[in-house]
């Protein structure tokens, strides 16, 4: 899969609108930008992931004979158009918002200036990838945010919507927060911790219990959880662990990591038990882990009953983002450059006002009160605009515009968020380690204050746009009501 050529990843009608531009010898270079328009999963935000897997596809982005030969064989593309593709590669400019951002609805998570028949190929490709990556690491730090510290473990593989979903979703969600994961594959792929316990199957393999976790933890003393709900977890599976964890100690085995998993039974009074059997035997220290279905609300349940699990192993529900399985991204055409380089905003209308884009070449700021370092609200602005923060600033709902915020002086910070990835085809950006961005993400979402982390009926953070935008909206709407 790691080698897997993706340019025919994409939909036909991108080909033959390709080669209808190609007919008509219209390639005006132009901007789209890839956004999306509601949180997914009810969240306060969303967590911008997938950039290094669309850089690896743009810098592949070349038709091989055999995808020459298919595409000639569908009778729908001439040779001149063919000849064309044989020697396509990628010439325009990407910027994007780095991996682990917060990020709100409709903004440009990435932003494609190229000429059109280029920005028309790319667009399933990044609209997959990002969609993807972006809805598993939202859903992930929902999830490590209910945990409240403790640790989650990505157990979702064999869950997952097929190889690519749970390698790339394992990824997605180290960058949410995870502390590691089951998938092998995902660890030597992107340099990030394997974590795993046994099956039930090991259990039921051998004459016995104790035989079993005897085995187990003679092969593998220094990371010993073992898997108590088997047979019966209190009357059986917790004294077999603690008998084996006892000659550990006797034989001077040091246990530094070490505890039982529990999959099934009712999690809060198990675990409430188990600890207080543990601790009894003289093991304060063990680890009680648990999986079986976990998602953010039942953590939220569990920690709310005094359930004594300090480690999670949460799967399906995380993997597949059971309870919003699509993150709704889009691409849209912004602007298109006129003869003189300039470029011309477009607009797309709609009945459905969360529809109607945000027209030209645009850039993001990030706006935060300085004393607290917290997000204050976001501002969409055309890309040649600049703020002087020493002076006031009004921002305002571009939809509610009576709900406005006047920052003074002094008393604000801004951030650029988008950064440019390629110029003129060539790559520009380096991206970090999944674990650098993995930092990353938990030090933006730092900056949120707490309620738009709640995991129900969020605060609502304001994204915005600079005056200059909202005028030049304003106008294309008023232009094309005239003309409708």
């Amino acid at each position: 899969m790691s080698t897997m050529n993706l340019t025919l990843m994409t939909d036909l009608y991108e080909l033959t609108m390709m080669q209808g531009y190609f007919k008509s010898q219209s390639d005006e270079t132009v901007v789209f930008d890839m956004f999306y328009r509601r949180n997914p999963c009810g969240n306060g935000f969303a967590i911008a992931a997938g950039l290094e897997q669309v850089i690896d596809y743009i810098s592949n982005l070349t038709f091989t004979p055999a995808d020459i030969s298919y595409l000639r064989g569908l009778h729908l593309f001439d040779e001149d158009f063919l000849s064309y593709l044989e020697d396509f590669h990628f010439s325009g400019d990407i910027y994007a918002i780095p991996e682990g951002t917060v990020v709100f609805p409709r903004e440009p998570l990435l932003k494609v200036i190229a000429p059109i028949m280029e920005a028309q190929l790319v667009e399933t490709a990044i609209l997959t990838i990002i969609n993807h990556q972006s809805l598993i690491a939202t859903k992930t730090s929902r999830v490590v945010h209910a945990a409240k510290g403790d640790g989650i473990m990505e157990f979702g593989l064999r869950r997952a919507q097929g190889p690519d979903a749970g390698i790339y979703g394992a990824r997605a969600a180290m960058i949410g927060g995870c502390i590691g994961t089951s998938n092998v594959l995902a660890g030597q792929l992107f340099d990030v911790p394997v974590k795993g316990t046994h099956a039930h199957s090991w259990i039921m393999s051998f004459p016995d219990e104790y035989t079993a976790f005897k085995t187990y933890a003679d092969l593998y003393p220094e990371a010993c959880i073992l898997l108590v709900d088997t047979y019966d977890t209190l009357k059986s599976g917790v004294p077999n662990a603690i008998r084996v964890f006892q000659e550990m100690r006797d034989a001077k085995i040091p246990l530094n990591f070490y505890g039982i998993r529990l999959d099934s039974g009712d999690l809060a009074y198990m675990s409430k038990k188990a600890r207080k059997m543990l601790d009894d035997a003289g093991f304060p220290d063990a680890v009680i882990s648990a999986s079986s279905d976990l998602d953010e609300y039942l953590i939220t349940s569990l920690k709310g009953q005094g359930a004594q699990i300090t480690s999670w192993g949460v799967g399906t529900n995380m993997i597949t983002s059971s309870d919003c399985p699509a993150f709704g991204g889009v691409y849209k055409l912004a602007a298109v450059q006129d003869a003189e380089g300039e470029f011309i905003p477009k607009i797309k209308l709609s009945e459905n006002t969360e529809k109607i884009t945000n027209p030209g070449n645009k850039t993001i700021y990030r706006i935060y009160e300085k004393d607290t370092g917290k997000m204050k609200a976001d501002l969409i602005c055309l890309s040649d605009e600049t703020f002087d923060t020493s002076q006031d600033l009004l921002i305002f709902d571009s939809i509610e515009t009576w709900k406005k915020t006047k920052l003074k002086g002094g008393e604000y910070t801004m951030r650029e968020l988008l950064v440019p990835v390629f110029e003129k085809g060539r790559l520009v950006y380096q991206s970090p380690t999944v674990m650098e961005i993995r930092e990353y993400c938990q030090r933006e979402q730092d900056t949120l204050w707490d309620e738009t982390r709640r995991l129900t009926n969020p605060h609502k953070v304001y994204v915005d746009l600079s005056d200059k935008l909202f005028r030049i909206k304003s106008g294309l709407l008023d232009q094309m009501n005239q003309t409708l």
